[in-house]
């Protein structure tokens, strides 16, 4: 069976690679990775030096993963800030071509705004013809809007729909908790999603207080666990190996898309 984020019977564990200073840590990263029971593999391709954007390193680094769903970002910023959007969209639908499961665009691709929404008429019509050629290419696709504030619950769900509407197969929001308070209303957000859109989704948030967040949002209805595998200091994100342990033996009462109660 092809590999999917989307039609994942549950959460899949998915370790981002951090070790992008070149090809060569890349592999050996994802070597320790797979040795450690990876489900799944990110990679943020913005990361990379631009030099080793050709055709050859990249499928030999993505041959690595494609037994396993694999999640790629090319946003533009970091080696990408001097690219255009046409030319960092461009690349990313190269790299659905050489195997990436799942393409990651941002809300506000072609036009710039401050929670990664935008919604100039002319951007989104070019975004929904990007995530056309992306399905065109076999890729799966997620919508990320890394607004990195505290957001009303409301907020949320209209960023989900309009991903949704837009034609992303998963949405991506990315928030912040800085008061338990906040994190508290983060995971009633995180529950309530599936009630509100039709589309898988991952909902994740920074600040002083997202650590519960990040780790129990796979129990309350994100489709992914975005995670590491060695030790990142000021990271986020949690352990591969703790997301396994909550995932697969943490068991709580939580409803399903209809709000029957299952476990």
């Amino acid at each position: 069976m092809k590999p999917s984020f989307v039609n994942s019977e549950r959460p899949l564990i998915t370790v981002m690679i951090k070790q992008t200073q070149n090809p060569e840590n890349c592999i050996a990263e994802i070597g320790r990775a797979r040795k450690s029971g990876a489900e799944a593999f990110g990679i943020q391709m913005e990361s990379l030096p631009r030099e080793y954007h050709t055709p050859e390193t990249v499928c030999k680094i993505f041959d690595l993963m494609k037994d396993r769903p694999l999640y790629v970002t090319n946003y533009k910023l970091s080696r990408n800030a001097d690219m255009s959007y046409e030319e960092v969209t461009d690349e990313l639908v190269n790299f659905a071509g050489y195997g990436a499961t799942l393409c990651d665009i941002t809300g506000d691709t072609f036009c710039k705004h401050p929670e990664e929404l935008t919604d100039d008429k002319a951007a989104v019509k070019k975004q929904m013809e990007v995530i056309e050629r992306l399905h065109k290419q076999g890729a799966e696709v997620v919508m990320s809007s890394h607004v990195n504030k505290f957001i009303s619950a409301e907020r949320v769900f209209e960023i989900a729909a309009e991903h949704q509407r837009r034609g992303a197969d998963i949405s991506k929001i990315v928030t912040a908790g800085n008061s338990m308070e906040e994190q508290v209303e983060n995971l009633r957000i995180t529950e309530e999603l599936k009630r509100q859109i039709k589309i898988p989704y991952l909902y994740l948030s920074g600040g002083t207080h997202c650590r519960i967040h990040r780790r129990i949002g796979i129990l309350l209805g994100c489709c992914m666990s975005l995670c590491v595998c060695d030790d990142a200091p000021l990271n986020p994100q949690p352990f591969m190996s703790d997301q396994l342990n909550i995932r697969d033996n943490m068991k709580f009462e939580v409803t399903d898309n209809e709000g029957n109660i299952s476990k």
